[in-house]
């Protein structure tokens, strides 16, 4: 596609709003991408310290961090800027929710770059990588000889792709079980379910004797559907779940992941113990902070929220993403955001990219965002730092989150896909067509794969 027609492409993708779009990196590999940005990645990070400190420089973040989390990015930006010695600047911009932002960014190539570093959803990375726009942060880290080690690696395998960090992992979670401890000891169960016919196994007990209006509240959400299909140790897609090679169609259809995991589910519905509470990730948390639902799901990053709603009704407990069935053995993986650096082929600018992201990423700086936001911290040794210890001991439900983390594999690390965004909104379609209609799992799984797989093949050609 030559850079006219890429431009065109991706200015009507935008103005319709989607998500998906063309990309600017046509008929490249990505093994050609990396070795085409390893030079000027190097030298940007052994860009002079001096020549910032002579003349300053100013960087761009944007971010997609609202509410309390962006009053703790505005910290950790005020203190880089306040403490670095090399004059760097960072002007931190934030963009919205994460489809604006990468809306923004796909609009902001027709013309110049809009910024030198980029917080994007974890559904974005294979179009970043696919896109040409970045510098690799394998690149800046192995330029420095910066020990990736530092970052927890089942966080760090999900942006990993043939051993290339692209991306550098900061706002990470993953999916648990939230239940009313309170509930559950009315109803005399003591074994935390860790499995969806297990939920169903304690349904009556919890709605006859431990007073719950609901077993537990679901969200209808395409990230929970993924991490069900992760549970199963299955691929959600092909080429080795679109990281060998750029994913052709999905594999959950194929290998009978999807199936199983709506068989499961819509027993449940039908069962009356997980009503239809809407779609979306917060979907069922309402009804769980109210006291109505016995158990939800939800990202480990929402356990603060939950507590300030609860406000001490009822005491919260925590446990692991729960199976399919008894006897899976697959582990889940993570969501939220990492921070891609955009190649402006400017060394010195590149270079304060890379102290500011050290910086973000540092044991201090991470124990810090954990204890504002609830996001993992993506550094190992930020689990010493004073501040995480205290936090933990505030509130010791976060440590099921670490364990389940730990518990996984890189295995787990979940699928690559370059039209996630709009596969995750045609899973809740169909999940939700499943729910109110009647249609069956089978049905509803052929027409999840038949739409998902139009669009990649869709996008598949315009990247050709």
């Amino acid at each position: 596609m030559k850079k006219n027609a890429i431009a065109a492409c991706m200015a009507l993708m935008v103005a319709a709003g989607s998500v998906t779009g063309c990309s600017s990196q046509t008929g490249t590999k990505e093994s050609d991408t990396t070795a085409q940005d390893t030079a000027a990645g190097t030298e940007a990070v052994k860009g002079s310290a001096a020549e910032n400190k002579a003349g300053g420089v100013t960087i761009t973040f944007w971010h997609s961090m609202g509410g309390v989390n962006g009053e703790a990015i505005n910290t950790l930006v005020e203190q880089f800027n306040k403490e670095n010695t090399d004059k760097i600047t960072v002007e931190a911009q934030y963009q919205g929710s994460y489809d604006d932002a990468i809306n923004k960014l796909k609009s902001a190539q027709i013309g110049s770059m809009g910024a030198d570093l980029v917080q994007i959803y974890d559904i974005g990375t294979r179009f970043m990588i696919d896109s040409g726009w970045v510098v690799p942060m394998q690149d800046l880290i192995d330029g420095e000889g910066w020990d990736l080690s530092q970052v927890e690696p089942n966080i760090a395998a999900y942006y990993t792709v043939d051993d290339v960090l692209y991306s550098m992992p900061f706002n990470s979670s993953t999916p648990i079980l939230y239940y009313n401890k309170d509930m559950f000891e009315k109803a005399g169960i003591t074994e935390i379910p860790d499995s969806l016919p297990k939920i169903a196994a304690v349904g009556d007990g919890l709605l006859e004797k431990g007073g719950a209006g609901e077993v537990i509240s679901l969200g209808i959400y395409g990230w929970f559907f993924e991490q069900f299909t992760s549970k199963q140790g299955a691929d959600y897609a092909d080429n080795g779940n679109g990281r060998t090679a750029a994913a052709t169609a999905v594999d959950f259809d194929k290998n009978g992941a999807g199936v199983k995991t709506l068989t499961a589910w819509k027993a449940l519905a039908d069962q009356g113990y997980a009503p239809n509470v809407g779609r979306g990730g917060d979907a069922g948390l309402a009804d769980f902070s109210a006291g109505k639902s016995a158990m939800t799901l939800g990202s480990t990053a929402s356990l603060k929220q939950i507590l300030n709603d609860v406000n001490g009704k009822f005491e919260v407990g925590t446990a692991y993403f729960p199976k399919v069935s008894d006897e899976d053995q697959g582990g889940v993986s993570i969501g939220g955001g990492s921070l891609w650096a955009l190649n402006n082929e400017d060394p010195a600018r590149q270079n304060a990219v890379w102290q500011f992201v050290k910086f973000l990423v540092s044991p201090a700086s991470q124990a810090y965002w954990n204890s504002q936001t609830g996001y993992f911290p993506v550094t190992v040794a930020a689990h010493e730092e004073t501040v995480f210890q205290e936090n933990i001991a505030k509130y010791p439900q976060f440590e099921t989150a670490i364990d389940q983390l730990h518990d996984s594999t890189p295995q787990s690390a979940g699928a690559l896909l370059s039209i996630f965004p709009e596969a995750r909104q045609i899973v809740e379609t169909e999940i939700e067509n499943m729910l109110n209609n009647g249609t069956s799992p089978e049905d509803t799984v052929a027409k999840m794969a038949e739409n998902i797989n139009k669009s990649i093949e869709d996008y598949n050609l315009l990247n050709e």
